[in-house]
């Protein structure tokens, strides 16, 4: 390793963050922020940092895809008996976290999980490309494997066996939802003196604070 990490640095300027300008609605903020991410050439903008912590209290952190972003809170789809899904039966409270470094920008969620209705998981099941809907069903997420093929077999034959075949969403694969409880917003700035806005919901309201950074 030639490069020296610790002088590895980024002045930020891109933009500013004040609290006159945000909604009070802090998923309404989420979308605006959001809507101008898509309009970019960003690598995948829906690409967030699920963490989850196990019944031991050992924090666990995965990057997941944000499919889709309702008025109760942030939704992505897994396998319920992955180790994601087996912690959040342990314990319901996760966060995310999103970093788009191309506009200097981070949103951390935390909250409560959910799963969402089996109807809607149905829905958006059928509308994902055939490939993906026979690995969701082929898949044993997380549990070990023997080899590449042991996976690649069992894709085969599921792909065989329904030829001609709608197929079905599995029982252990579905949606659940983040209830936010807390949303920052974080902008760079130069000289390390980032603006952070946090939305905290307390007594049935958001209630908006800058954070020092």
């Amino acid at each position: 390793m030639t490069k020296n990490i610790s002088n590895i640095r980024t002045d930020y300027s891109k933009s500013i963050l004040n609290k006159s300008d945000v909604d009070p609605n802090p998923i309404a903020q989420f979308k605006s922020w959001f809507s101008k991410v898509l309009n970019t050439d960003i690598y995948e903008p829906n690409a967030m940092v699920l963490s989850t912590v196990n019944a031991n209290g050992e924090p666990n952190g995965r990057v997941v895809l944000l499919k889709q972003i309702t008025d109760v809170g942030f939704v992505f789809f897994t396998n319920y008996l992955s180790t994601k899904g087996k912690e959040l039966q342990e314990n319901p409270h996760a966060s995310l976290t999103f970093f788009w470094p191309e506009l200097e920008q981070q949103i951390r969620v935390s909250g409560i999980v959910e799963k969402i209705s089996v109807e809607e998981s149905k829905e958006y099941f059928n509308s994902r490309p055939r490939e993906s809907q026979i690995a969701a069903i082929a898949s044993k997420q997380s549990e070990e494997l023997q080899s590449r093929v042991e996976l690649s077999n069992s894709f085969l034959q599921i792909e065989r066996e329904f030829v001609g075949k709608n197929l079905k969403i599995p029982n252990h694969w579905g949606g659940y939802v983040v209830k936010p409880k807390k949303i920052e917003f974080w902008q760079g700035r130069a000289s390390r003196m980032h603006d952070r806005l946090c939305y905290l919901f307390n007594d049935n309201q958001w209630i908006i604070n800058r954070l020092s950074p």
